[in-house]
């Protein structure tokens, strides 16, 4: 609904403003136009980010693409309106190319849609199409006038109309009357049944769409239909490098790692044309394009086709025009300005559009359109050396818990990148003459920034810790020094802050120690980066050193970038890493001894019920904070949950069962009394200490029973959590206690199980934050059959709640308290709340908790 009704606003926007331009002063100016279509394109961004994965349908791709159109257009307006287009063909130039490139890519959209069996999204798509197409004859020729474009988009806007006319009908009626094709429940149950098999990246063809974009800007200047290139081509570069980083961030969510590694590659190229075209607004002339950077980026684009080209031979293919464009720049002293760039642009386009077109048919299609992957599948299965990684673990986190693929080879590449901008030797007069603050702030900030929060979300906290640092170095070093910013008065402070930052980076160091060999060289040679930047600081670098800093550090950098290429393609360690080179206990224990795995996958549970089975200890998620478990059945295993905890004598562990028929065999031993409350109260965040019995014996515990309860009472409960009683389903009843040393506060994310007890757990169930930051609350039912019962702990459930249960229960029962017992406060707090007592029926005393501190337990 966001989405097509944004479709709407947009069109509807354009629709008044070409109506109306014909006028001496338009009914919407342009600035206004372009801030209300930023707008616009906001909303259309969200509509397709927040699309279901598993339900990947060409919304996606339609609403990413037009909001990137309308983000490009309303700047261009803005531009416009603000007076920074004053030449008569400055709007036409600067529109057309981006203009031209929707057009195409939106007929593809039509074309795909109409298909694949969505006409609504096709008819939008192709009235869009036609919209701008008449917009680019009509900057071409004034004789077509503006009220055809303006039917374009109104034909859009009726569509999106009619659709909500629909939407409006369906919720009136309460579903009975609804229009073809606005019956979304509908629409979603089919693309249930068919979305698993289409693509599973949905987000590459709005990339590969941006790139035609990106490539049309110097294709039009080449084929002659744009004058020149200038400042109002710099919003579709920037609109597309910006967009594109946002379909890397959505590529490594949707477990496409290469793709996305690629999208951020040509992010950078986007940035970095949108930079040398700026530059000229406030110089005369063009700025140069270091060679060592454009070497250096089209070796990391070979070595990512030769990898892609595993996974899907087309786009591996595809990404050798890159290759190509890099070493056109390389060769050519103007850069994007030549000619041969520019040529190879062309290329780009006509690729980009193919392979596009390949990746929106088998977004949706069933019969999809062959890119090679079966056959490299074939040829590598007759190799007994290589053997492509595949199945559920594909992409396995660290700590088990994320949704995000791991993003390291782009990180390490940026390194690689980054450390050439020492190279660059510009001129101090005119600093930024020479492009390297794309590739510095970029590649080695943003999306260096980018991954060190990905490896965070995975639980890897020594690499995160350090990407985030180096983003930070390379931004604030790179705009200070390139900018123009370091001058003789500030080296003195640059100095100080390169110092702090080398500070950091020792403690980086002395950490990777612990990690791997690989981590450990490639820290310490970023230090001789930071030395660079000290000696370059207070001008006493010496001549040389900044280019053997360069070649150390980027080597080591590439080594990593083909070590986590090899991991993530192949199955066995291809380029070793090295092991710790100081190894400690507990250490690397996420990897090789405690198993991580998710709770949204029934087979993660099984395999935990497995473990538990064998005499294992878990730590699992629960209605409220994450807990340690064992199964009844394996002694040796409650036993060793206790010792792992180091349990005091007063903090006893407690039982959970998933069903009171787990204790049917037992029943007889329990009054009728605390059965029916027992039963009244769970499953729920509420644990009933209720008196200890021959009942214990049925679950098997044997000589480990003494670690459970005190010998007077035993602290038992049903949780409220499916996940948890599923596994007691599998398991049977279980041992718990609170998965955290004693004293400390309790659990709430798996990643604090594994922080807190280490290796001395054999695996986590993770289920990222805990629902609930509170534990459960402990009720006293030693005494309940007296009418007594009290609180050990107040804690998710609140004490009413408890009292109006006891209410409930004792309606069944008749209560009566001892002989000389008096009204006491409980009772008058159960009298004060208004609850009814019938006749017959004894007061139940709500008792304060013994005060003695080995009766209280933690549960």
């Amino acid at each position: 609904c966001i989405g097509l009704l944004g479709i709407s606003a947009g069109s509807l926007l354009l629709a008044v403003h070409f109506y109306s331009s014909a006028q001496a002063a338009p009914l919407i100016p342009s600035t206004a136009l372009g801030i209300l279509l930023l707008l616009v394109s906001a909303l259309l961004a969200y509509a397709g980010i927040r699309r279901s994965l598993r339900n990947a349908s060409l919304l996606v791709a339609l609403c990413l693409t037009l909001s990137a159109l309308w983000s490009g257009y309303g700047v261009i307006l803005i531009l416009a309106g603000q007076g920074a287009l004053p030449g008569p063909g400055d709007a036409h130039d600067a529109l057309v190319p981006g203009l031209a490139t929707f057009t195409l890519a939106l007929l593809l959209l039509a074309v795909v849609g109409f298909l694949c069996g969505e006409p609504l999204l096709g008819l939008v798509a192709a009235a869009v199409s036609l919209a701008s197409a008449h917009e680019v004859a009509l900057h071409c020729s004034s004789s077509l006038g503006p009220s055809a474009v303006a039917c374009g988009h109104l034909s859009v806007c009726l569509v999106g109309g009619y659709f909500a006319l629909g939407r409006i009908l369906r919720l009136l009626t309460r579903g009975t009357l609804a229009l073809p094709g606005t019956d979304l429940a509908k629409k979603k149950a089919q693309e249930r049944g068919r979305g698993s098999s289409g693509s599973t990246n949905p987000f590459a063809a709005p990339g590969l769409l941006l790139n035609m974009l990106s490539a049309s800007v110097f294709c039009c200047r080449l084929l002659g239909v744009t004058h020149r290139l200038f400042l109002g081509h710099v919003p579709w570069l920037w609109a597309a490098g910006t967009y594109q980083i946002g379909i890397c961030v959505l590529s490594y969510r949707a477990m496409d790692a290469l793709m996305a590694t690629a999208f951020g590659f040509t992010s950078i190229l986007k940035l970095a044309a949108g930079y040398c075209l700026l530059y000229p607004a406030w110089q005369p002339e063009e700025p140069s394009l270091p060679t060592p950077f454009l070497v250096a980026f089209s070796i990391l684009f070979a070595v990512l086709a030769l990898f892609l080209s595993l996974q899907s031979p087309v786009d591996g293919l595809y990404l050798l025009v890159f290759v190509t464009y890099c070493i056109a720049l390389a060769c050519s002293p103007r850069g994007f300005f030549a000619g041969g760039p520019q040529g190879v642009a062309v290329a780009i386009f006509v690729s980009s559009a193919l392979v596009a077109l390949i990746h929106l048919y088998n977004v949706r299609a069933r019969a999809k359109i062959p890119t090679g992957k079966g056959a490299v599948k074939a040829l590598l299965a007759r190799s007994s050396l290589l053997k492509l990684r595949e199945g559920p673990d594909l992409h396995a986190p660290y700590l088990g818990y994320s949704k995000y693929a791991d993003a390291e080879v782009l990180t390490y590449a940026c390194s690689v990148l980054a450390s050439f901008a020492l190279t660059a030797t510009g001129d101090p007069q005119a600093p930024l003459a020479t492009v390297v603050i794309p590739w510095v702030v970029v590649a080695g900030g943003i999306l260096k920034l980018l991954g060190g929060s990905v490896a965070f979300a995975r639980g890897k906290t020594l690499e995160s810790s350090a990407f985030i640092l180096y983003s930070v170095m390379w931004i604030i070093w790179g705009l200070t020094r390139y900018s123009g910013l370091c001058g003789t008065a500030r080296s003195f402070h640059a100095a100080v802050g390169i110092i702090s930052f080398m500070l950091f980076n020792s403690f980086i160091v002395f950490c990777s120690l612990f990690l791997n060999m690989a981590w450990f060289f490639y820290s310490l040679t970023f230090m001789l980066i930071a030395v660079s930047f000290l000696l370059d600081a207070i001008h006493a670098l010496p001549t040389g050193y900044d280019i053997a800093a360069t070649l150390i550090f980027g080597l080591v950098s590439f080594y990593c970038f083909l070590a986590a290429l090899a991991s993530s393609t192949f199955e066995g360690c291809c380029l070793p890493v090295g092991r710790p080179m100081v190894q400690l206990s507990g250490v690397g224990a996420g990897t090789t001894k405690c198993l991580h795995l998710p709770a949204r996958k029934a087979s993660s549970v099984k395999r935990i019920a497995d473990i538990l089975r064998n005499g294992g200890t878990c730590g699992i998620p629960t209605d409220t904070v994450y807990v340690l478990v064992a199964a009844c059945s394996r002694p040796d295993a409650v036993e060793k949950a206790h010792r792992s905890k180091r349990q005091a004598q007063d903090r006893p562990m407690s039982l959970w069962i998933s069903s009171l028929r787990q204790l049917e065999p037992a029943k007889h031993l329990f009054t009728p009394l605390l059965w029916d409350f027992m039963e009244a109260a769970w499953p729920s965040p509420i644990s009933l200490v209720i008196p200890r019995g021959e009942w214990v014996d049925f679950l098997g515990m044997k000589d480990s029973a003494k670690y459970v309860g005190t010998p007077q009472s035993v602290a038992i409960r049903i949780p409220d959590c499916s996940v948890t009683t599923h596994l007691i389903d599998l398991v049977g009843p279980i041992v718990v206690t609170s998965a955290n040393p004693t004293g400390e506060a309790d659990t709430t994310h798996h990643n604090q199980v594994y922080a807190k007890l280490g290796d001395k757990v054999d695996a986590v169930l993770c289920a990222g934050p805990s629902p609930e930051n509170i534990a459960s609350t402990v009720v006293d039912c030693t005494k309940i059959d007296s009418g007594n019962i009290g609180f050990f702990r107040v804690g998710l459930i609140p004490k009413s709640q408890v009292l109006q249960i006891l209410e409930q229960v004792q309606k069944k029962h008749l209560v009566v308290p001892s002989s000389g017992a008096c009204p006491t406060k409980g009772w008058e707090e159960l009298q004060s709340r208004g609850h009814a007592v019938p006749n017959g029926v004894g007061r139940a005393a709500l008792v304060e908790p013994d005060p003695d501190p080995e009766h209280h337990t933690r549960f």
